[in-house]
């Protein structure tokens, strides 16, 4: 007896189950969280998405850093190098974007670095003559292009980029990276 009242029970809830389900649409997001979610910010931090910033918010950032950098004291003394900009530099920067200088001394040559894969570079000459030079994966030269100080230059590839200073007194660029 105890057997056929506990299959009866299950029949039953069985049936009302159906029923619940048939009365929802088959189109009804309900019950699928991803589509429920969908628009509103991720409750878990880990999954929360953070703006990146956009190609003019980097040039602009580029052309306030080289206007910071525009005084001889905020120059890095570290010639040769990619290196954290001064932090008064820094600071003339707003949002989530990475500062970097380079000086660079005549006829000094120095590589840009490869930005990472969601990342995109812009590079704004704050002092001096500065050429980029594209270079091919076989090491030939593609492309030779003067950098001034009146147009930041964004970075369509990571690689394969140098800078040559061929002016005659120190060159100073700044790297936005974001």
């Amino acid at each position: 007896m105890t057997s056929e009242t506990s299959a009866t029970a299950t029949a039953t809830e069985h049936t009302e189950r159906r029923h619940e389900h048939a009365e929802r649409s088959p189109s009804s997001p309900e019950g699928i969280g991803d589509i429920v979610l969908a628009g509103h910010p991720a409750p878990y931090p880990h999954l929360q998405t953070r703006s990146a910033p956009t190609i003019g918010r980097l040039a602009a950032a580029a052309r306030a850093a080289a206007s910071a950098l525009a005084r001889p004291v905020l120059r890095p003394r570290l010639r040769g190098r990619w290196q954290p900009a001064p932090r008064a530099v820094r600071r003339a920067v707003s949002g989530r974007m990475r500062v970097s200088t380079l000086v660079l001394e005549p006829n000094g040559f120095a590589a840009v670095p490869a930005p990472g894969p969601r990342d995109a570079a812009v590079l704004h000459v704050a002092h001096g003559r500065v050429h980029m030079v594209t270079i091919a994966p076989d090491h030939r030269m593609q492309a030779v292009q003067e950098l001034t100080g009146e147009r930041a230059r964004v970075l369509g590839s990571g690689d394969g980029h140098q800078l040559i200073n061929t002016g005659g007194e120190p060159a100073v660029v700044v790297r936005i990276t974001g």
